[in-house]
């Protein structure tokens, strides 16, 4: 029987490739090298299984969050947080595809995401975000807009294929994508302090 950490892994990378839906309970025992009961046996259901994943692994990622530092100004840290979101990313990519996949589907499981991590995560910026909308030095913009503004460069670090295709050398050492998350923080956090032009109608807000 694999340990826990190996059927948690495992399941992970079932849900990545594969998607909630297609990972049905039979090829879910294949690839953890289990029983066709083991899930239900041990977690209750398919959805069940989903969310210890899910925790086990987005858990694992906000541990490696760096602190932002609360001595520098508003945008300082949000770009520290941004990094921060990008840099972790890298450690386990799979999370972010059954994300981008749970993101378009209206489901029990996008309510588990949003209420346990996205809402929790966006929550810890928002003072920030809102001090600089509120001094004018960033654009008032719905909650949606600046989601996705921070959001969808994850994908410049977990979609390694096409990323090779546009240039990514193959063997991109731990220092290199460090440095991409350095640059992609800095584009994001730029374009959103460049208030002269595009103000959206509507303060962010993470209620």
């Amino acid at each position: 029987m694999p340990e826990e950490d190996v059927v948690l892994l495992r399941g992970l990378d079932a849900f990545a490739e594969l998607g909630y839906d297609r990972a049905s309970a039979r090829e879910l025992a294949r690839r953890l090298g289990v029983s066709h009961n083991f899930i239900n046996d041990r977690y209750g259901s398919k959805a069940a299984f989903w969310r210890a994943v899910v925790d086990a692994a987005m858990g694992a990622q906000l541990a490696l969050m760096p602190p932002v530092d609360p001595t520098a100004d508003d945008a300082e840290q949000v770009r520290q947080f941004i990094s921060g979101l990008y840099r972790t990313s890298v450690v386990t990519p799979q999370l972010g595809r059954i994300f981008v996949d749970e993101f378009g589907r209206d489901t029990e499981r996008l309510d588990y995401v949003y209420e346990r991590y996205i809402a929790p995560v966006l929550k810890g910026v928002m003072a920030s975000i809102e001090r600089l909308v509120a001094t004018g030095r960033m654009a008032s913009v719905p909650l949606d807009v600046l989601f996705f503004a921070i959001m969808g460069p994850i994908s410049g670090m977990v979609e390694v294929p096409l990323a090779r295709r546009l240039g990514r050398s193959d063997d991109a050492s731990p220092e290199q994508l460090s440095d991409t998350a350095e640059a992609l923080a800095t584009l994001v956090i730029n374009g959103l302090l460049a208030t002269g032009r595009g103000a959206g109608n509507g303060r962010a807000s993470a209620g």
